[in-house]
């Protein structure tokens, strides 16, 4: 094993995954350069290991005491303007960077576009695995371009937006072909000629209510925050990892037939003819808002919200979950899917 590589034993990450579950991390190793993932891969006792790469551990739910894994904690930090197009600016930020405080740093340089994803928890370096979104707007929408180190053959290379295979909530990395890339930065082409998204009406009510009819970038990004610290507990004060279901997307006759019993039904159709359901709406519907099993609750302000009462284990998190899940499929016939990586 190389003398220099950062590996430790046993290590907590209560403080390293926002529903603050207690687990131990039976190795451990903060990547603070990519030397630390050639390292692993070329070391023989770490790389037939099963991997989990850790960022801000918002996307995580841990289920059991000890992870197994060899657990990978992105540390990588430094963000920069590396270039412009004819309409657009490149800004990199590597994976390490906490996605918030990026997407203030992009406003302060001037630079619109990622607004709308303001105080969204976690790292830059998840951002695109996850293709995060919010109020109409998508990862997707301002990439450009990432770099990956593949621990199939020792590789670093660059992947751009076709290669990540972005669809909701969802990228490559989530499946098994990108099982060994491991996010190094993220290049995003931020708009010379911003305008602002204002598809969502809660959004462009509370935007108005301030008399902003012709909004800036940080008028935009205020109003989102505002909304989301409304909405949703801190995850420094209630352990939670924000929405934890995806909105769930169903052929339209299936719509129309939930709409012929629930004509209240939330959902926006999508430009391929199916139909997005609002899983706050369903889960509320079955009267889950509120709720608790155990130490594990749901989030009286939010039903899309799963929360950490204090002391729970990620097992009574998943009971939780799997609760509502057969609940919500026993009444509208649709299966959940939960965001978080389960581990």
């Amino acid at each position: 094993m190389p003398a220099d590589l950062p590996l430790s034993h046993d290590v907590p990450l209560d403080t390293f995954n926002t529903f603050r579950i207690p687990a131990r991390a039976r190795r451990y190793v903060r990547v603070t350069e990519p030397g630390h993932l050639a390292a692993v891969a070329t070391d023989p006792a770490l790389a037939p290991l099963p991997r989990l790469v850790l960022g801000g551990g918002s996307n995580l739910l841990i289920a059991h005491d000890d992870v197994e894994a060899l657990v990978l904690h992105m540390a990588l930090a430094g963000k920069e303007i590396v270039g412009t197009t004819d309409d657009a600016v490149l800004v990199r930020a590597r994976a390490g960077e906490n996605w918030h405080a990026f997407v203030e740093w992009t406003l302060a340089q001037g630079l619109g576009g990622l607004e709308s994803m303001a105080l969204i928890p976690g790292t830059v370096g998840a951002s695109p695995i996850q293709n995060i979104g919010a109020y109409g707007a998508e990862v997707k929408d301002r990439f450009h371009s990432l770099t990956v180190f593949d621990f199939a053959d020792g590789t670093t290379r660059t992947m751009d937006a076709g290669a990540c295979r972005f669809g909701y909530r969802d990228s490559v990395f989530k499946h098994a072909e990108g099982a060994s890339l491991v996010v190094l930065d993220v290049t995003f082409a931020l708009p010379r000629a911003w305008t602002p998204n204002l598809r969502y009406a809660e959004l462009a009510q509370a935007l108005a209510a301030q008399g902003s009819a012709t909004p800036t970038p940080r008028q935009v990004a205020d109003a989102v925050i505002a909304i989301r610290r409304r909405k949703l507990p801190d995850p420094a004060e209630i352990g939670n990892a924000g929405s934890f279901f995806k909105n769930p997307v169903v052929p339209r006759e299936q719509c129309v037939r939930l709409l012929e019993t629930w004509p209240d039904l939330v959902h926006h159709a999508q430009p391929d003819g199916s139909e997005k359901l609002a899983a706050g709406w369903l889960i509320d519907r079955c009267g889950w808002k509120g709720r608790h099993l155990g130490r594990a609750g749901v989030y009286p302000k939010q039903a899309l919200v799963l929360v950490n009462n204090g002391g729970a284990t990620g097992a009574e998190i998943l009971a939780l979950a799997r609760a509502i899940q057969d609940d919500v499929e026993a009444r509208f016939g649709v299966r959940l899917e939960p965001e978080p990586v389960l581990v």
